[in-house]
């Protein structure tokens, strides 16, 4: 169950609340007071590396490339 930051705007206190996902949003804090909101926050998600999609996931095709482009330029520059 993912746990929810709520704000009071009355009293400023924040607190937290483990709720499912089909719970409805809070609507007072635990002082009473009416009015909370929710308080969103980022997500902790770190990349580490360099260009971790290109060296990690695919395979380099440079070659192809070199080898259609100098083909073609030696035949446009002659």
């Amino acid at each position: 169950m993912p746990i929810y930051e709520y704000e009071c705007p009355v009293c400023g206190i924040r607190f937290e609340q483990q709720q499912r996902f089909t719970d409805p949003p809070l609507e007072r804090c635990p002082e009473g007071h009416p009015g909370v909101r929710r308080v969103l926050s980022p997500a902790g998600i770190i990349f580490k590396g360099d260009g971790w999609y290109i060296t990690e996931s695919r395979k380099s095709t440079n070659k192809g490339k070199e080898k259609s482009e100098n083909g073609s330029s030696s035949s446009s520059s002659e």
